[in-house]
């Protein structure tokens, strides 16, 4: 029989912004979960820093660290657990410069009152980790005399190991990206939206601009599908192809570089899916709101080419009118894309201004 390796540490907790969640704050994380029988994570930030909405550092550390226990907060989602609990008014969470025994207090109540538990053990990379822990102990021993003493578990203080922080990641992503797991990274890769008719020259310009800039490219799932179903869709297909589409885009935003070229969206398959069945499944239009940084349509100013599969050049004109008529009303901003590849290609690289 082979032995556990007995854990130091009962009930374990990590406190941290995550904004971004980066390799030292996952040294930290897994160095914790080696001490510990239960590991707790609690993560806000008020206000929140750009790129790292409560959604999104939620996604990332569920992502990473699938099993651990974890509240992830802002008002809206403090209110909703409390709720839960039956809580009706839960405290405010402090301010990102308040000081510091408010932040550790704000942690001892959602240790106490959400996760229901005491902390043996609080890790940090941090200066504040012993008086963090001191202040637990207080809190705890408040209700209940007997709660044993909060320890201080120091990783990686100097940045020895990891020598980045959140501040670095958040003004320089793209460089810094080794610091940042793939899923993590994804969510800071800009999406470039090339949409247009049948014949609009979109897949060559989607190749050749990932190609200049280094990075990958979203194909039509659609084209694929329609070819291995000998283009005899059914309704259900339409669903597929969307969430098929959004899947790949998020797997290939991992391995891309600063920018992800996609050579269509959801949008286009809901135009497909009026055309073809007169309605839309409403998860699909769900999928049509999703957001791209940039989007180009192209302008069907090349010979219409027949390859078998598309309809004809009055259609075309129709799905670039529709296009015109959707975005507009969407709200999205769209810029129209002329003339030959190389100059829609130079064209779009001065938007992205890419130098």
């Amino acid at each position: 029989m082979h032995h556990v390796k007995h854990r130091h540490f009962n009930n374990g907790l990590v406190v941290g912004k995550f904004s971004p969640l980066h390799s030292g704050h996952e040294l930290l994380i897994s160095q914790a979960q080696t001490e510990c029988e239960n590991l707790y994570l609690i993560s806000y930030s008020e206000p929140e820093l750009p790129g790292c909405s409560r959604e999104r550092r939620e996604f990332w550390l569920r992502q990473r660290f699938p099993h651990v226990p974890m509240l992830v907060l802002d008002p809206t989602e403090l209110q909703r657990t409390a709720d839960i609990k039956g809580i009706s008014n839960p405290p405010d969470i402090p301010d990102n410069d308040a000081p510091d025994n408010d932040h550790r207090h704000f942690c001892g109540w959602l240790c106490q009152h959400l996760f229901n538990t005491h902390i043996d053990a609080v890790f940090t990379s941090e200066d504040y980790g012993e008086g963090f822990a001191l202040e637990l102990t207080k809190y705890f021993r408040q209700t209940d005399p007997q709660a044993s003493e909060t320890v201080h578990r120091s990783v990686d203080r100097y940045r020895e190991k990891i020598p980045v922080s959140g501040t670095q990641l958040r003004s320089s992503p793209h460089s810094l990206k080794h610091f940042m797991a793939p899923e993590v990274y994804a969510d800071f890769v800009g999406r470039i939206l090339l949409l247009g008719g049948e014949s609009t020259g979109k897949t060559t310009l989607a190749e050749a601009l990932a190609l200049e800039l280094e990075t990958e490219w979203a194909p039509e799932y659609g084209r694929e599908h329609w070819d291995l179903r000998n283009g005899e869709l059914v309704f259900e297909d339409m669903l597929h192809i969307g969430q098929t589409q959004v899947a790949r885009e998020q797997l290939l935003a991992q391995k891309s570089n600063r920018w992800l070229v996609c050579d269509t969206s959801p949008l286009t398959t809901t135009l497909y899916s009026q055309v073809l069945f007169d309605r839309v499944d409403p998860a699909l239009e769900v999928l049509t709101t999703r957001h791209y940084d940039h989007v180009f349509l192209c302008a069907p100013d090349f010979e219409f080419v027949q390859d078998g599969t598309r309809q004809d050049s009055a259609f075309r004109q129709h799905q670039q009118d529709w296009y015109e008529q959707e975005l507009t009303q969407r709200d999205i901003a769209f810029t129209v894309v002329k003339g030959k590849v190389s100059d829609r290609l130079e064209y779009i690289l001065n938007q992205l201004d890419v130098k």
